[in-house]
């Protein structure tokens, strides 16, 4: 009975902190003008047939400078793409992910130097490829970094305990710490959330991370009015000449399923900024401290070595975010120390702390060669850097 009152009052307590600054934020938003720039980028991305539409989000020095929508969010019924449209965010969920995982540890519920068989047995007596025992155990630290050696796609139905008991019966790719490859591993750390706090993984991010920031649009369960208002996801037709319907091939929101911690979360621009701009101010969003500013510098320092990581050059990987390094071609007009996390229909979310800025991109598109290197990422960011004069 303590521990729901204490839930509770902190709950109420986060409502009272952030009520006041949503609406100087919503103010904000009325008399922000858009920045004309990006949605004409956006627009042409729409005008040739590539997607359906856009919503776009920049901020900087802690304001919203812009946010816009273009386009449809259902091609069919011509539904316009609004600034508060809900999309399926993917990876995006991943730093989400990290963030909880560096909650407990600051509580000193768990260590990411732990091995995960500290939390979930069933990883003790893993086996590399060819039989052999790893020279290690698998660590929280490899899961978060992808450097654990596991295999296999982000995608699951049933519940996250089961999924992640059946990752543990896979063969490691490579010896832990040893190389980069994108894996499953965030689900891996959101099961060891759910063991080392003793909650729900969806319920510790809504107490913890969620209701605190007010990020109402947040979740892994959307209810039927907010499935019904999501942006639909499309993919090129068999001729290439218009779009049509994609499956969601990472998530069924159906509530049977249990939350996928690498990809499962829908969301909308004005919460991710949110999220965002917490961690941009080192753990704090106007009075509202998530983490500590320790936390946030490790999770989005550098973490991986001299290993080659990630889909698009000059990254390396901090705590389940990817850190641009060496700015080039895609990321070419961002800060060294930009860190962020791309989706697999082609959202995309990166802060620049030596700029003080925030980019959110959110568009459904399936079957993009290569959705962090896409051009219209790269259109984007450009235009907004410019437009910011950065």
């Amino acid at each position: 009975m303590t521990l729901r009152i204490t839930h509770l009052a902190v709950l109420v307590s986060a409502l009272l902190f952030t009520s006041a600054a949503r609406a100087q934020e919503n103010l904000n938003a009325k008399t922000t003008p858009k920045i004309e720039a990006i949605d004409q980028a956006m627009q042409r991305f729409v005008d040739d047939g590539q997607i359906s539409g856009a919503v776009t989000l920049v901020a900087h020095q802690g304001k919203i400078k812009h946010m816009g929508g273009v386009g449809f969010s259902d091609l069919e019924s011509q539904t316009p793409m609004k600034p508060s449209t809900l999309f399926s965010i993917a990876s995006m969920s991943k730093p989400i992910t990290a963030t909880a995982v560096m909650l407990l540890s600051e509580q000193g519920k768990l260590s990411v130097d732990d091995p995960v068989s500290k939390y979930l047995p069933e990883f003790a007596n893993m086996k590399l490829k060819d039989g052999s025992a790893p020279s290690r155990e698998v660590t929280i630290r490899d899961v978060l970094t992808h450097t654990s050696g596991l295999t296999g796609n982000q995608v699951f139905t049933g519940s996250l305990a089961d999924h992640v008991s059946e990752l543990a019966t896979r063969p490691l790719e490579f010896e832990p710490g040893t190389r980069w490859q994108y894996s499953p591993g965030l689900a891996v750390a959101g099961r060891v959330v759910e063991v080392a706090s003793g909650q729900p993984f969806e319920v510790f991010l809504q107490e913890r991370i969620f209701a605190p920031l007010e990020m109402t649009h947040t979740s892994f369960h959307p209810d039927e009015k907010k499935l019904n208002g999501m942006a639909k996801i499309y993919m090129p037709s068999e001729d290439g000449k218009s779009l049509v319907v994609a499956p969601n091939q990472i998530t069924d929101f159906k509530p049977e399923n249990g939350p996928n911690p690498s990809g499962g979360l829908a969301s909308n621009a004005r919460d991710l900024f949110r999220f965002y701009q917490m961690v941009l101010g080192e753990g704090q969003f106007h009075k509202q401290r998530i983490l500590s500013a320790e936390s946030v510098a490790t999770m989005t320092s550098p973490q991986t070595g001299d290993l080659q990581t990630g889909f698009t050059n000059g990254n390396c990987w901090g705590l389940g975010w990817c850190i641009v390094r060496e700015p080039q071609g895609v990321s070419e007009m961002l800060s060294p120390g930009t860190f962020g996390h791309g989706g697999a229909f082609g959202t995309q979310g990166w802060v620049d702390p030596k700029n003080e800025a925030i980019f959110v991109l959110l568009i459904q598109r399936s079957k993009l060669p290569n959705s962090d290197d896409s051009e219209i990422r790269k259109a984007f960011q450009q235009t907004a850097v410019d437009a910011l004069g950065l």
